[in-house]
């Protein structure tokens, strides 16, 4: 739509409301009606959100460790662009229209701490070399018939899964449920967020979807708005959604593969495949593999963002723990999809289903163009077999303590993203093992409660 169509619609819509958002440090939307005049004036300067935003946690608690904004500076508004090319209808809420924003300085230069911002930035790094990056993100994630009353009554304890069991792929299943099934599909195609499929994944109530490829910043456009549509839907029908990466020690972690290939701006050719390699892989595509493999250690924060992240990354999981490719292989970090020139790319396992998709993907993407750039050769060998056993290239750092100081230490990560960005980010992450640090967990208490 053009945008005399765009703010036609808006002016029109009986609800007389917008729905505006921006996405936090951790990938949480957050956001705001604004009534339908308002929005016509905003669309031509700027909309004032608190920079709180960027300066707390997303159980809303104030970081006290950050320079951006805090009590020292008395949390002033900044600046949000309205992105006229995210308009959507919400199909949900009566068509509601709905657009995402970008945090921008009074001379429209971007706000360092904006996730959506550093992803741009990643793209135009691209984009100068040539490259025209295509992405796509797949979640999967557990479904709960519980109401957020519930689950705190609860105490986050003894929850009631969607269905019982362990059963992927499941025609049975999503006959069960298949109101909600149903209405996830096409209400998120109507939101414009292109479902491919959509199945029962191996874990209690847990699914999977896989969301058509897309330029890189529609992607994780796309995949920031999938988490949250599917909560809202899922409200809907009396169940609640979670995208944590663990939800139990017994139970699969929740992935958030990411899909990626490079193609030619100008050719629009696909730049991994290859047809005259042995595996149909170019060099630039084995180029992107080794500067991921030597990135990753550096920038695991930013795909592996949270204490519960690390929880997944466990042998055995379905998750990787080793720096480690190999070709349509599940227990690597980078499993290799070598096909046809339209099919083949990347995808990179390490990403869990609680990433915000901004940092996730401009992580893959800074890390891959880094290799290329630099014409690295992938001197790791493939992997066949179990990655697990592979150490030969290192493995990943085991929690969000060490991957923090490994980031926050990390010349190469600063090169990536800039050094304040990368200050940041870090000290979000370090106030997030400190909370975790001093809590006591069940864990203690029944381990030491009596016999210690």
């Amino acid at each position: 739509m053009t945008t005399s169509e765009i703010l036609t619609y808006v002016k029109n819509h009986p609800s007389g409301k917008v729905k505006v958002a921006v996405a936090d440090i951790d990938g949480v939307l957050r956001g705001k009606y604004i009534a339908a005049e308002k929005f016509a004036s905003v669309t031509e300067s700027r909309l004032g959100f608190c920079d709180v935003t960027f300066g707390w946690d997303m159980s809303d608690v104030v970081y006290d460790n950050v320079k951006y904004t805090g009590w020292h500076t008395g949390y002033p508004d900044a600046q949000v662009k309205i992105d006229l090319g995210t308009f959507r209808k919400i199909p949900w809420e009566n068509d509601v229209p709905f657009f995402l924003g970008d945090f921008v300085q009074a001379d429209n230069a971007p706000v360092y701490t904006c996730p959506r911002q550093l992803l741009k930035k990643v793209l135009a790094d691209a984009e100068n070399s040539g490259f025209l990056p295509y992405f796509s993100q797949e979640f999967e994630w557990f479904n709960f018939t519980e109401t957020p009353d519930t689950v705190h009554q609860k105490q986050f304890r003894d929850l009631t899964p969607l269905s019982p069991g362990m059963f992927g792929y499941s025609i049975l299943r999503s006959a069960l449920k298949n109101e909600y099934m149903s209405s996830l599909f096409e209400q998120l195609v109507k939101f414009d967020i292109p479902v491919e499929g959509l199945h029962t994944e191996t874990g209690p109530g847990v699914y999977e979807a896989a969301i058509k490829y897309g330029t890189v910043l529609q992607a994780a456009d796309q995949a920031i708005l999938f988490k949250t549509a599917v909560k809202e839907i899922a409200y809907k029908h009396g169940v609640m959604a979670t995208f944590m990466a663990k939800i139990h020690e017994s139970l699969p972690g929740c992935s958030g593969h990411v899909h990626q290939s490079l193609w030619d701006a100008g050719s629009k050719q696909n730049l991994f495949y290859d047809e005259h390699d042995e595996h149909k892989m170019s060099a630039v595509m084995k180029s992107y593999i080794a500067g991921q493999l030597h990135c990753l250690p550096f920038i695991l924060p930013m795909i592996a963002p949270t204490i519960n992240s690390y929880k997944r990354l466990v042998e055995g999981a379905w998750a990787p723990t080793t720096l480690t490719w190999g070709i349509d292989n599940r227990t690597v970090a980078l499993r290799a999809l070598p096909g046809d020139k339209k099919a083949t790319r990347l995808e990179t396992r390490v990403v869990g289903s609680d990433t915000n998709p901004y940092l996730a993907l401009a992580a893959c993407l800074a890390a891959g163009l880094y290799g290329v750039k630099n014409k690295m050769v992938l001197e790791k060998k493939l992997t066949t077999g179990n990655g697990y056993k592979d150490t030969s290239n290192g493995v990943l750092p085991q929690n969000l303590h060490v991957a923090t100081q490994q980031m926050k230490e990390s010349a190469l990560a600063k090169e990536l993203f800039g050094e304040s960005f990368v200050e940041h980010f870090t000290l979000t992450r370090e106030w997030e093992w400190r909370q975790y640090a001093k809590a006591v967990t069940d864990w203690e208490l029944k381990r030491y409660f009596e016999i210690i």
